[in-house]
């Protein structure tokens, strides 16, 4: 199985949040863990947000290891286009659309990690397996 995990639960893995537990913990079941480029924008967006300080240069230093390990995908014209077909379809929120366009161009075999309920409602009337909410 491969496992695409959103900025929602990938920032559980650097600040203590609600189902942070659950998240860490899911991702460490599964060896393939594929996300985008968005999620890198996000999930830094909001280290910056809620952590300061030393914290934040740990967080910041720990994510890019983390990113290295993954499978990316590209946000190339090819995603995009799937994206916009997404949206129009689901009326979802762009950045939505992006995540669920990257994981959809990973296969069928991809499960969608998130605790974005309204992105895991879309996921879900597009065929998508969905874990985390």
């Amino acid at each position: 199985m491969t496992l695409y995990v959103d900025s929602s639960a990938l920032l559980k893995r650097y600040v203590d949040e609600h189902d942070s537990e659950a998240a860490v913990s899911l991702m460490a079941t599964d060896p393939v863990l594929v996300t985008s480029r968005l999620t890198e924008i996000e999930v830094r967006r909001n280290l910056t947000r809620l952590l300061d300080g030393s914290e934040l240069t740990s967080s910041r230093r720990q994510l890019a290891v983390d990113l290295d390990a993954f499978a990316l995908v590209s946000l190339d014209a090819s995603t995009c286009n799937e994206a916009a077909r997404i949206a129009e379809q689901t009326l979802c929120r762009s950045l939505d659309s992006l995540h669920l366009a990257a994981a959809v161009r990973t296969g069928p075999a991809t499960s969608l990690l998130t605790f974005d309920l309204r992105q895991a409602q879309v996921a879900r009337t597009l065929g998508m397996m969905v874990i985390g909410t």
